[in-house]
């Protein structure tokens, strides 16, 4: 494959580092809604810090998806299918933004700072306001249904690429 059939190589780096924190974001946050076992606020911990690292991942990996020339669509796709690839990749870089700003806010109005491995804590209301609190959970919950929907629709048009289609486009991002 050459270059114009390819992702970049930091582009791919983003692409599955991502993938396999989101994933590993998502399953934490279902663990953590369908426990109460001793294990759950370590990984509620972990599961902060992640988001804040989430959040400045999905800013960077928006910045370098900016500054780089992506593979065309194959030419066979009809004007929908691609205006449609393209509104799906979008919804997913928000939902990849709006997941940990929401889940920061929960606690910001929980007042529940968080601390980033020592290095820098984010702050959060020193008081809790319980309405805001609500929303913002209602939110980041909503969200991650939404998060799970995009994702499933984006590993499943990559597989209908790949095994149905037989087109390059889930081997431009290999």
């Amino acid at each position: 494959m050459t270059n114009t059939e390819r992702f970049s190589l930091s582009m791919r780096l983003f692409h599955w580092g991502m993938a396999a924190l989101i994933l590993a974001m998502l399953t934490a946050g279902l663990l953590m809604v369908a426990s109460l076992d001793g294990w759950q606020l370590t990984v509620l911990i972990v599961h902060k810090v992640f988001g804040v690292i989430a959040v400045l991942l999905v800013s960077a990996r928006f910045i370098n998806r900016l500054s780089q020339r992506i593979p065309a669509l194959p030419d066979e796709l009809t004007q929908w299918q691609k205006t449609a690839a393209r509104l799906s990749h979008w919804l997913l870089y928000g939902l990849m933004f709006a997941m940990p700003v929401s889940g920061y806010l929960m606690q910001y109005f929980g007042a529940r700072p968080i601390d980033v491995f020592g290095w820098f804590r984010l702050p959060s209301a020193l008081n809790v306001d319980i309405h805001n609190y609500a929303l913002f959970r209602e939110l980041h919950s909503l969200l991650a249904i939404a998060l799970i929907g995009i994702v499933m629709l984006h590993i499943g048009a990559a597989l209908h690429h790949h095994f149905i289609r037989k087109d390059k486009v889930l081997k431009s991002m290999l």
